[in-house]
């Protein structure tokens, strides 16, 4: 890994990552997931970095009896050939799940805009509203007509009071 990209890997901030972005449920456990396989790796890394890089066979083969194990140690050390690792599957998954992030992120932002939307409606409405003292029958049948149909059925059926009325708001009657 060169040094910049070992010194940004170092800077990631992985709370301020979560909650800069607003990410919830599977997308933060994966998030956790990769910063755990970061923090190990990295872990690793430096524990390998510290031990010897060089294997001394004269310093063995001085301290060594059997020279016949020396050999074999030599030979297997000279035709070793570290396995090269192919990361494009990983870094593909990772870009799935950016993709897979950001898609999340945009569906959230279109459903965050059209409830603001519906809201700032709704609020202009009873800004815009007439005070309730100034509203009268016809104003209230235009705009519920459900509630002049209902009331029509009632008075054709001979009932002149609203069940429970009289229990929620008292009675009225004149005497």
């Amino acid at each position: 890994m060169s040094a910049p990209a070992r010194s940004a890997a170092l800077k990631i901030e992985w709370a301020k990552i979560t909650s800069s972005l607003g990410l919830k449920g599977q997308t933060v456990a994966s998030l956790q997931a990769f910063k755990k396989r970061n923090e190990e790796a990295r872990r690793k890394l430096v524990v390998l970095s510290a031990l010897p890089q060089e294997l001394d066979i004269a310093h063995y083969r001085a301290i060594l009896k059997n020279q016949a194990v020396v050999d074999e140690i030599e030979r297997a050390y000279k035709t070793f050939k570290p396995v090269t690792v192919d990361v494009t599957k990983q870094l593909k998954t990772i870009e799935a799940f950016e993709a897979q992030a950001i898609q999340n992120a945009q569906a959230t932002k279109g459903k965050v805009d059209a409830e603001l939307a519906d809201l700032q409606k709704t609020l202009k409405n009873i800004e815009e509203a007439r005070p309730f003292d100034d509203l009268t029958v016809d104003d209230i049948a235009k705009a519920r007509p459900d509630i002049d149909a209902r009331t029509e059925q009632m008075v054709s059926k001979g009932r002149w009071m609203v069940p429970g009325y009289r229990e929620k708001f008292g009675d009225l009657a004149l005497m």
